[in-house]
């Protein structure tokens, strides 16, 4: 078989694969829960994002996803799809993207909750907590000099496009870019954050000794619970005192100062923006994404620790201060909105709470 045939084959068989949903009657979706890795199965082993909500929600259906890093998961009677993105923007909109035209669904009035683990802004936050968004900030779509050759004027090396200065305003509109700026639903926010700002989160004589290093941030130093708290997000995976500032500023800039910097991330500019996108064709409504991010690490190292320090102790996600318990609060504070549309839906089904 020549090279042209066999693409031609296989498009052809995914093709066949998405339209032999829509043959059959397309599902009817009505909450996706978006996670972004797992570590190994579904269930049973060292756990991701992924499989609190396939065990516990359950979501127990397996459904074939041959254009995504993982198969979905379904619960037929709350009408539920999970699915993992892949970690970094450009996995999270290719598989948005992907989820959004699979025929077999019928996403149209589904609401959308993003429930992964992120960096905390010790300003803001402790590990261990959980942050509803309604800013999320992109960090990546920028010019940026290298530290060391920085003007001395500047407050940070990072541009915005089409600007030649630090934060120069006003901020540039989109263009030919995506945008840098994403404003979620603050209606529907303020409702996933008001049905469960009461969450009780664990707390541990570990997270005790973590949060005891900052001693200089009052917020860092709060057990863990439920706050509002926007999002940097970016494939670039920073740590430290300086660059923490940067992505203060940065969402200041882009927000009119509205938002707060609070969580970093590596995956929602992308799913918003391919939901945004998908709007287009009246397969989705973008009015209806939730962002909620827990905090597993802080973003600045404590008192006497150095940014590479912070780093080697963070090193990969099981080896994160607060894996766990940020997994726990991911589930814990995001279930109870996917229960409470699900089971709502004669009213949540044509307007958001």
């Amino acid at each position: 078989m020549g090279v042209g045939l066999g693409l031609i084959v296989g498009v052809a068989a995914l093709f066949g694969w998405a339209q032999a949903g829509a043959e059959r009657g397309r599902i009817p979706i009505r909450v996706v829960v978006v996670t972004t890795f797992e570590i190994g199965q579904d269930t049973g082993d060292t756990p991701g994002e992924f499989q609190a909500w396939v065990e516990r929600l359950p979501l127990n259906q397996t459904l074939p996803f041959p254009p995504g890093v993982r198969a979905l998961r379904y619960n037929p009677r709350k009408h539920v799809l999970g699915v993992v993105v892949g970690s970094g923007w450009v996995n999270s909109a290719a598989s948005i993207m992907a989820l959004g035209l699979d025929a077999r669904f019928d996403l149209t009035h589904a609401y959308w909750l993003v429930a992964g683990i992120a960096g905390v802004n010790p300003h803001q936050g402790s590990v261990g907590s959980a942050a509803w968004a309604q800013w999320v900030v992109d960090r990546d779509l920028s010019h940026e000099i290298d530290a060391r050759e920085i003007p001395k004027d500047w407050p940070a090396g990072v541009t915005p496009l089409n600007r030649s200065r630090p934060y120069e305003a006003p901020p540039p509109a989109p263009g030919i870019y995506s945008p840098n700026v994403y404003r979620l639903n603050p209606a529907l926010t303020e409702w996933a954050y008001r049905l469960t700002r009461d969450t009780p989160l664990d707390d541990s004589a570990d997270l005790e000794a973590i949060r005891a290093r900052y001693p200089d941030d009052p917020e860092a130093r709060t057990p863990p619970h439920v706050i509002r708290g926007d999002e940097v997000s970016g494939m670039n995976w920073w740590l430290g005192a300086i660059m923490n500032k940067v992505a203060e500023d940065w969402m200041a800039y882009w927000t009119g100062g509205k938002g707060v910097s609070t969580t970093t991330a590596m995956e929602d500019s992308g799913v918003i923006r391919s939901l945004q996108l998908l709007q287009q064709t009246g397969r989705v409504d973008a009015r209806r994404i939730m962002v909620l991010r827990t905090a597993s690490n802080y973003s600045v190292p404590g008192a006497d620790e150095t940014a590479a320090e912070l780093l080697a102790a963070e090193e990969g996600h099981t080896g994160l201060s607060a894996y766990r318990p940020a997994l726990e609060a991911a589930y814990r504070v995001g279930s109870p909105v996917v229960n409470a549309l699900s089971a709502g839906w004669d009213r949540y089904r044509d307007k958001p709470p």
